[in-house]
């Protein structure tokens, strides 16, 4: 529930690079009758995503709250092996490492069911914890 939180959140914030792209693309395709600009709008679109959701939490997370809005709303904070925040590098890691637990049917993700500390693919690789604050 914390990452659809989180995903309806950066969508928000970002909504308006979008809208600003579009209008841009917009202007573009008028200047250039045949262009493919419908295809650069979801390339830009679909980068935005990216690289605002990685900033969103990588930030957060990484932040004195140490959590996303969703991990808040749930009372859960993300923490190195210690229980101490994390820095910048390491949660910048940890969120690339999500891409690696995504990969087969999500498998990284579920090993957090039977680990001993709870902790998913990515969270192994970072060397972090996501705890009850």
């Amino acid at each position: 529930m914390a990452a659809i939180i989180d995903c309806v959140a950066v969508q928000i914030l970002i909504l308006p690079v979008f809208i600003a792209l579009r209008v841009g693309l917009e202007f573009v395709a008028d200047a250039i009758r045949h262009g493919k600009t419908g295809e650069i709008a979801m390339m830009q679109n679909t980068v935005l995503l990216f690289i605002g959701y990685a900033i969103y939490e990588v930030v957060l997370e990484s932040s004195a709250s140490q959590a996303t809005l969703g991990k808040r709303i749930f009372d859960l904070k993300v923490t190195n092996l210690d229980g101490n925040r994390i820095s910048l590098a390491r949660a910048l890691g940890r969120h690339f490492a999500k891409y690696i637990s995504s990969v087969m049917l999500l498998i990284g993700f579920i090993v957090a069911g039977f680990s001993a500390r709870k902790q998913a693919l990515h969270d192994m690789i970072a060397r972090t914890l996501v705890q009850r604050t």
